[in-house]
């Protein structure tokens, strides 16, 4: 595909949760489309290492460290980004943490955790960034990741779900309220996807739930990258409020049977801070 026609010839977007995984996949198909990325990760030589590969490319790249659940930390980030890359045009927020436990044995401080890692920090990521759009009367586009988990039930992971949820009616309702200033926003939700902390389930299990996906097969980080492309893309120009399932058709079956797996982890086992992107 030309990259006129995607139109991110020059762009510069910043990847929340580019150090790995979906965010590298996005950070490179990104660059290849000609845009200049920024990637921000709670670990500093990961994005270092995909900026590596982004200025391989021929495009302009930084790295930064971030902590996301530090809120003046996150804000401080997105605005050296902004003046470091002379001003973004866009981002993509990657990252993501499930605690799987029965409700009952939730504490309401694994509830703000989660509520924390998955929905609060992109609160904070798209009101800035929008703000500095505003300012300079800029158009813009983002993409968050959220989840299939917050389009059905999250047996085992409720708080998970519940703030994927969430994310989905926050960009309803920011893409309303933005929209005047042709600032487009959008979600991605992926569904049962190989990554570098996620990888085949294996045996029996991996059989059974690849069952439960219309495609039979797990996705890929580049498919979501894809994803995440093409809502920054021209050829979203006028998406906005919309959450975009990438699934293998997942959500048209029901949610997996998460039981199996929590019986697998070590009691208070969690998929930590962007281990799940």
């Amino acid at each position: 595909m030309s990259n006129s026609l995607l139109g991110l010839e020059g762009k510069k977007i910043l990847i929340l949760g580019g150090g790995q995984g979906m965010g590298e996949s996005s950070a490179v198909l990104l660059a290849r489309a000609g845009c200049d990325v920024a990637l921000a990760d709670l670990e500093l030589p990961r994005a270092q290492r995909v900026a590596e590969r982004v200025t391989g490319l021929g495009r302009k790249a930084r790295a930064y460290a971030v902590d996301v659940t530090n809120d003046s930390a996150l804000e401080a980030a997105i605005r050296r980004a902004d003046e470091d890359m002379g001003g973004l045009d866009g981002m993509a927020t990657i990252i993501g943490m499930a605690n799987f436990k029965p409700l009952l044995d939730m504490s309401m401080d694994d509830w703000e955790l989660d509520i924390r890692r998955n929905v609060r920090y992109f609160f904070l990521a798209a009101k800035t960034l929008a703000g500095l759009l505003i300012k300079r009367s800029r158009p813009g586009a983002m993409v968050c990741i959220t989840s299939v988990d917050g389009l059905q039930s999250a047996p085992y992971h409720a708080p998970y779900g519940a703030a994927k949820a969430g994310l989905v009616n926050l960009v309803r309702s920011m893409s309303e309220e933005w929209a005047e200033h042709a600032i487009r926003i959008n979600a991605l939700a992926p569904g049962a996807i190989i990554t570098p902390r996620i990888p085949e389930w294996g045996g029996e299990l991996e059989k059974q739930r690849t069952l439960r996906i219309p495609m039979r097969r797990r996705g890929t980080t580049d498919e979501i990258g894809k994803g995440v492309l093409f809502l920054l893309s021209d050829l979203a120009s006028y998406v906005t409020g919309h959450t975009l399932a990438v699934d293998g058709g997942f959500t048209a079956v029901g949610p997996l049977d998460y039981g199996e797996t929590l019986r697998r982890l070590p009691k208070g086992g969690t998929f930590g801070l962007s281990e799940k992107k």
